[in-house]
């Protein structure tokens, strides 16, 4: 998250523990903190001096307070989805073996490990196999020897991610793009939502990922676990701007279906409505 952002919020929270306000039990919940925190960005640019009422994609006006947001920084889900996660420092500093040579790039190191025996699916802490490790750093060479070798390119992490959601996360087209011509699916259900890198890449805008996607055959209507497509992904967490409204585009041509609404029956163009896209409002009429 960004450090203002952060700051800002942490500032906010100091101010209402001081006064008691976190105390308060009249707070409308979130129906879902996921939600809550696609708004958030919203929400921070009200004067949080005092409740507000924004509006929310349920159709319906939201009493946000400052100890709401509170609650929604304090429990982590500030973020509008849960990140992946790569090595950390630590991790990498204590790699061996094929993790460390995948991190690294280390072709020749990964030919020796590879003739010797090494375990194509060890997993680090986290549950990351050295080819997951490869496509975080994105180490092309790496993944494509690791495959080339028997790897698994549809295994997951412990997040359930696979490599081609990491790299669509990442905006890493070179390295999607190698591992969907290795044989990886373009539609595996990732993430702790239940999605595909396609609504990954469609909620971050990546316009040039959901073309390559949408070509590899990843399917255009999935709905995750939140009851989002990627064509409403694009609208409720973009931002509306040139890269959201070229992805709705990108969506909207393939044939994504323009009537799927979320769990509350809103559909794209309501939402579109709701927030004052005006480009992507046009999209989803025409």
């Amino acid at each position: 998250m960004n450090g203002n952002y952060e700051s800002k919020i942490s500032n906010i929270c100091v101010a209402q523990k001081n006064k008691g306000g976190l105390r308060n039990s009249w707070l409308l919940p979130a129906p879902n903190l996921y939600t809550w925190g696609a708004l958030i960005l919203k929400i921070l640019n009200l004067n949080l001096s005092r409740p507000q009422l924004i509006e929310g994609p349920l159709r319906m006006k939201r009493l946000i307070s400052p100890a709401l947001l509170c609650f929604i920084f304090a429990t982590g889900a500030i973020g509008v989805s849960q990140a992946q996660t790569g090595p950390s420092d630590s991790e990498i500093a204590n790699y061996m073996g094929l993790h460390r040579a995948a991190h690294f790039g280390e072709g020749d190191a990964l030919a020796v490990l590879i003739s010797e025996g090494a375990d194509l699916e060890a997993r680090d802490n986290s549950g990351r196999a050295p080819i997951h490790v490869a496509a975080f750093a994105s180490r092309d060479e790496a993944v494509e020897i690791l495959a080339g070798a028997g790897a698994n390119l549809d295994a997951f992490e412990h997040q359930d991610y696979d490599i081609v959601t990491i790299a669509a996360v990442a905006n890493d087209y070179e390295l999607m793009d190698l591992a969907l011509n290795l044989g990886a699916s373009p539609g595996n259900t990732t993430s702790p939502y239940d999605g595909t890198a396609l609504i990954a890449a469609a909620h971050l805008g990546h316009s040039k990922v959901v073309s390559r996607l949408i070509q590899a055959g990843a399917p255009l209507d999935h709905v995750n676990n939140l009851g989002w497509t990627a064509l409403i992904e694009a609208v409720i967490l973009g931002n509306g701007g040139p890269d959201h409204v070229e992805t709705v585009r990108v969506l909207v041509e393939a044939g994504a279906n323009r009537d799927i609404g979320d769990s509350n029956g809103v559909s794209p163009l309501q939402f579109a409505r709701t927030y004052h896209y005006p480009d992507i409002i046009r999209i989803l009429e025409n």
